[in-house]
């Protein structure tokens, strides 16, 4: 394997992770693009997520340590209610349980024909998201209750669906239950802290007996590069997704979803 894919791929990810428009989905686009297809391309799909994933808690290592208790001076004089573990445990426990359980038919969905499907449904879902959303009582992340976290955690099961993203199903989920934009991007960008780091453990697990020397490295660069792209690019984009209307990457998605549609459906055949 070419490791100008494992760059290209890296690069990819993270330049999408942190926004709704499915970096999962990108990645088998362009994995199908360049033939890098089957069951190591899709467990490399997953493992580079990680390295996408160690930007946030970068990013975000104070909130991180706060969740296990631990405070600087100024956050323990802050008053009011505090996102801690519960809220993070009741908004990944569904789609975990869901996807332990049909990861072998999810699998079958990372094709860029189903792709196409859930680029499209998400962007409406986020539409939705945008025109139906209640009087916001979370204004921030510290805000949001047990309730808004279940349901949240709810909608992320839909993200399990490759192409409808998981901060888009996520941030959508949170506006409907009540939380302003902002807190919901907040709140699913911790929540993927320990998915990514249990489902990246699971195929590691699952695949290493496998792997021989040079997809160790292969995969290694993918890691690499989509850590330091991501860590570029996390501060703006997940300011970005805070201020943006869902809506306009929803017309993103639409127009990506035309252009895959016409590279696979239309001129491949």
């Amino acid at each position: 394997m070419s490791l100008w894919i494992a760059f290209i791929i890296g690069v990819i990810e993270g330049l999408t992770e942190f926004l709704p428009v499915s970096s999962t989905g990108h990645m088998i686009i362009a994995g199908h693009a360049m033939d890098f297809t089957g069951e190591k391309a899709e467990t490399f799909e997953v493992v580079i997520q990680l390295g996408a994933i160690l930007a946030v808690v970068v990013l975000y290592w104070r909130r991180v340590l706060r969740l296990f208790g631990i405070e600087d001076r100024a956050s323990r004089l802050q008053p009011g209610p505090k996102l801690n573990l519960i809220h993070i445990a009741i908004g990944i426990v569904p789609a975990l349980g869901l996807g332990y359980i049909f990861k072998d038919y999810i699998k079958l969905l990372f094709m860029p024909e189903t792709v196409i499907i859930s680029l499209v449904v998400g962007g409406i879902f986020m539409i939705i998201a945008e025109k139906r959303q209640p009087a916001v009582t979370a204004e921030t992340m510290d805000q949001i209750t047990y309730g808004q976290a279940f349901f949240i955690g709810m909608t992320q099961i839909l993200s399990l669906w490759p192409g409808f993203s998981r901060s888009g199903s996520t941030i959508a989920g949170g506006m409907l239950a009540g939380t302003s934009r902002a807190a919901a991007a907040d709140f699913t960008f911790l929540m993927a802290i320990p998915i990514m780091t249990v489902v990246t453990g699971y195929e590691l697990l699952k695949t290493y007996d496998t792997m021989t020397g040079d997809d160790v490295v292969f995969f290694l660069v993918g890691f690499v590069v989509s850590f330091v792209v991501a860590l570029l690019a996390v501060a703006t984009f997940i300011k970005l997704v805070g201020r943006l209307k869902l809506t306009i990457f929803s017309y993103y998605r639409f127009v990506l979803a035309a252009a895959v549609f016409l590279y696979f459906i239309v001129l491949k055949q």
